[in-house]
């Protein structure tokens, strides 16, 4: 499992791209966007060196993990005789059935294609393929660098061999593999997208304000960070896309998103990725309440 390829170059992308190439992995990183490889190079690049800087790596390390890297615009050319693909593309059915319709075609037949989806049905990803037993999900959690849980979803063809070596590969990476089956939002977002909903659901009931919502969850549960200034990290765009495919796969109605929700996202209001969410983010990166019409 030497040579890994990772699809998209976005947030999560760029961030497991950085831990293959930093573990010796050679990596090839594809994006359709030269100015997404661009963005996240520099992303990289930017990270390692605060590592540097915290005397985390030396300069050396730094040097080889971005020798490690390669980037291409072309999936064929991108996949040739990898060990392993990682799809971090957009978190949409449609789209990730296509990439993994093109991947068991062009793929060598050894190859294990791995997703990063956050509550997508593996089962229904692998069906897309002739090679449902290497199909599997590996759930990195944001930062990539810096975060230790990596989840690992089982679909239901996955073979044990298949499971085996991706936990193994995990390991090697410095993190912690966890197994999970495949039902929506897995662990992670099972429980997590509805204490953000619910959070939601307080502030558009006009419980509290966001910065008190916040600081109950942190001071008194000990979040290191309160459920809206997370959601807003993020991006209020996927925290959506995981309760709508949580309340399609489950029909219960505890997952459906908050009106609020739906709103700022129509809104575009994301988040830190456009600035402004439940906090702004656009004159200062310390978080500040949006007005009052979100309280």
């Amino acid at each position: 499992m030497q040579h890994i390829a990772v699809i998209g170059a976005g947030t999560m992308g760029n961030g497991i791209a950085h831990v293959f190439a930093q573990n010796g992995h050679k990596v090839n990183l594809i994006d359709l966007s030269e100015d997404s490889l661009s963005n996240g190079l520099a992303t990289i690049t930017k990270n390692l060196d605060r590592m540097l800087a915290k005397e985390k790596i030396t300069e050396s390390e730094k040097t080889s993990t971005l020798k490690n890297i390669s980037t291409f615009t072309v999936l064929k050319e991108g996949v040739a005789n990898v060990d392993l693909v990682v799809e971090a593309a957009s978190e949409n059915l449609t789209v990730k059935l296509s990439i993994f319709k093109e991947l068991d075609a062009i793929c060598p037949k050894n190859t294990i294609l791995a997703t990063n989806t956050s509550s997508i049905s593996i089962t229904q990803i692998a069906a897309a393929t002739n090679r449902p037993q290497k199909v599997i999900g590996m759930h990195f959690m944001n930062p990539v660098p810096i975060m230790q849980l990596v989840e690992i979803i089982r679909g239901y063809s996955t073979s044990n061999e298949t499971t085996e070596e991706i936990m193994k590969l995990s390991t090697e990476l410095g993190k912690t593999p966890t197994e999970v089956n495949d039902y929506p939002g897995f662990v992670a977002n099972r429980i997590l997208m509805p204490m953000i909903n619910e959070a939601i659901e307080t502030l558009y009931n006009g419980v509290a304000g966001v910065s008190e919502i916040d600081t109950v969850m942190k001071l008194g549960m000990a979040h290191p960070m309160g459920p809206l200034q997370l959601a807003d990290f993020i991006g209020l765009d996927v925290c959506l896309s995981i309760l709508n495919v949580m309340y399609d796969g489950f029909k219960n109605p505890k997952y459906a998103p908050c009106p609020l929700l739906v709103n700022m996202v129509m809104a575009k209001k994301l988040g830190v990725k456009s600035g402004e969410g439940f906090y702004d983010y656009a004159e200062s990166r310390k978080a500040e309440k949006v007005s009052d019409q979100f309280s």
